[in-house]
């Protein structure tokens, strides 16, 4: 990225977006839906492709690309948290600046890979068209 761009960034992206990946949230902090925490509802993250898109990434960062067909994920839980203040919770999936904490099951044919997962996603954005930064970590 060169210097232009990554003032850019630095100037657009909040601070608390810069750091170290964030861990696995407590269950009770998963299940808070508050004005940080929103749990996306399941109807939501069926009109919202990218949220599988997003899942698929977190997915073949973790088995190394092994897999060559699309893998046949089964999103089982989102919660989005952000900083940026929105009215309505669902909003929250808006936001240019966001943790996604993703629990998701595979269902496919390879056995190594047949359980429950769990990823954190960060994205962030410099406000520029196109621009968008994912970072992935899985959790278990």
């Amino acid at each position: 990225m060169g210097k232009g761009r990554m003032l850019q960034y630095d100037t657009a992206v909040d601070d608390c977006y810069k750091d170290g990946m964030p861990k696995w949230l407590s269950d009770e902090e998963l299940a808070s839906d508050d004005k940080k925490n929103y749990v996306v509802q399941e109807s939501e993250w069926q009109k919202n492709d990218w949220l599988h898109l997003f899942t698929e990434i977190a997915f073949y960062s973790k088995t190394n690309n092994e897999l060559t067909a699309p893998p046949p994920l089964e999103i089982e839980k989102v919660v989005v948290v952000t900083k940026e203040d929105t009215e309505e919770g669902h909003e929250k999936l808006k936001a240019h600046n966001a943790i996604f904490y993703v629990s998701y099951k595979y269902n496919g044919e390879s056995s190594e890979w047949a359980r429950d997962h769990k990823a954190v996603i960060r994205k962030t954005m410099d406000r520029k068209p196109g621009h968008i930064y994912l970072e992935v970590v899985a959790a278990e």
